[in-house]
């Protein structure tokens, strides 16, 4: 009953910033949400959860993002958003939303963010 929709992903110089966006097909507050989570996934390696914001605000991040990704949400909007700053060509992947509820987790369709040296 919930579709996801990513945008704002590309390509971009090392150093350069990107905002990826997910947003909701309905308002979620209809349901058990515990989280929402970012996730990224490059070429042989293993998916990797970049951050994470609970239904009380509390973040997490990976050590590998930390200082640079910020995780927020605008709850009116069922919105979720990645703000990415002095992005590394490691930072290369397929980024994933995912909403996390007490039954169901729905995923995003994916966005390529690109990070040229």
């Amino acid at each position: 009953q919930v579709q996801l929709v990513e945008s704002g992903g590309g390509l971009v110089q090392a150093g350069g910033s990107l905002r990826l966006s997910c947003a909701a097909s309905t308002n979620i507050f209809s349901i058990n949400t515990v989280a929402w989570r970012w996730f990224r996934q490059a070429p042989g390696k293993q998916r990797e959860l970049v951050a994470s914001i609970t239904s009380g605000g509390s973040t997490n991040y990976a050590d590998s993002v930390k200082g640079r990704f910020t995780i927020s949400r605008d709850n009116p909007k069922n919105t979720v958003y990645l703000q990415m700053n002095s992005l590394k060509p490691e930072d290369t992947a397929v980024y994933y939303c995912n909403l996390l509820a007490m039954a169901y987790s729905y995923w995003g369709q994916g966005t390529q963010v690109t990070v040229s040296s």
